[in-house]
């Protein structure tokens, strides 16, 4: 039995699972809402952890594995997690020193666009290729590599941070820089480029059917542009055209750069696809070298809604060396 830990500034997970085979199942898993202090919230995940075990008569020494995947900065080396932006106060937190003297099992820590890289790598879209990129594209916009059959984690587990990568000179803040990949296209750029093409339209006077005033700029997300989008609302469909031709732009980069067999995107590629696909595609045929392009094939999350699921138990396998990265 293999035990995983979520941890998200909104919410955490905490999933039991059993490898069978060539399959990761999730056999149980709570969910608490991430509404405590560091040290508080992490004895709430340990007792429903061990409670979680108690339901579903398993004896504590039957975990083989813990995996814990959690947003960055963190150090995997030192086990500890340093100051996430979405997790205040999470200051050099030793939490793989806490989770095994606890459970008396070795447990392994990884930022979570790693986490997923491995899962995606093992268990999804990625599995039997050796040079995988997965991309967060959520939220934020992240990537876990593996390279050359291993999973790469940099000097000081910073790889893979290519929402930093600034793409314009101008454009929606993302990583704390104007025109970032991540600025571009995440949740979060996304809703700040509907909020400054709906304001430019208001100014002019003109309505916005999915935005009925200025008041409500605050509450655009990218769901709420993408369900505009989809009833072909002009102004909506071109802010998801705005964000496809940045994401042509960067994945161009990764293409040229890493000459990955498969990039892979999750969460909002997975949801508005047809909206993105098209300019993405068009953007990597203008600007990747042909051989590169070629060889790497682009796809969404093969393990959809479960990914962060089954991320953390694959950090468990790993920490128990039933998976070998």
């Amino acid at each position: 039995m293999l035990l995983g830990f979520d941890i998200g500034g909104t919410k955490c997970a905490i999933v039991l699972g059993k490898l069978e085979g060539q399959k990761l199942v999730i056999v149980d898993k709570t969910i608490l809402q991430t509404t405590q202090p560091a040290y508080e919230m992490i004895e709430l995940l340990f007792s429903h952890a061990e409670m979680l075990l108690v339901n579903n008569h398993i004896d504590q020494q039957h975990i083989k594995g813990i995996g814990i995947s959690c947003g960055g900065p963190l150090s995997s080396k030192l086990g500890l997690i340093l100051s996430p932006p979405n997790l205040p106060g999470w200051d050099n937190i030793p939490i793989v020193e806490m989770t095994e003297k606890r459970f008396g099992k070795k447990a392994l820590l990884q930022n979570d666009a790693n986490a997923c890289a491995v899962a995606e790598w093992k268990f999804g879209a990625g599995s039997g290729f050796s040079n995988v990129i997965f991309l967060t594209f959520g939220t934020g916009m992240g990537a876990g590599l593996i390279l050359d059959g291993k999973l790469y984690s940099g000097t000081s587990d910073l790889a893979g941070e290519v929402g930093h990568l600034r793409l314009s000179g101008n454009g929606p803040v993302g990583f704390g820089k104007a025109g970032s990949f991540e600025g571009w296209c995440s949740g979060g750029g996304i809703a700040q480029l509907a909020q400054i093409k709906v304001r430019e339209r208001f100014q002019m006077g003109e309505k916005v059917s999915f935005c009925e005033s200025i008041h409500d700029l605050p509450s655009l997300t990218a769901k709420t542009v993408a369900e505009a989008a989809n009833n072909n609302d002009a102004l909506a469909l071109d802010i998801y055209t705005t964000c496809a031709t940045y994401l042509g732009k960067g994945l161009s980069i990764l293409i040229d750069v890493l000459n990955p067999e498969v990039i892979i995107l999750g969460s909002i590629f997975g949801r508005a696809q047809s909206l993105l696909e098209p300019k993405m595609m068009e953007i990597i045929e203008q600007e990747t070298y042909l051989g590169s392009r070629a060889a790497c094939r682009i796809v969404p999350a093969g393990l959809k809604e479960e990914i962060g699921d089954i991320a953390a138990l694959s950090l468990a396998a790993m920490s128990s060396n039933i998976l070998i990265s």
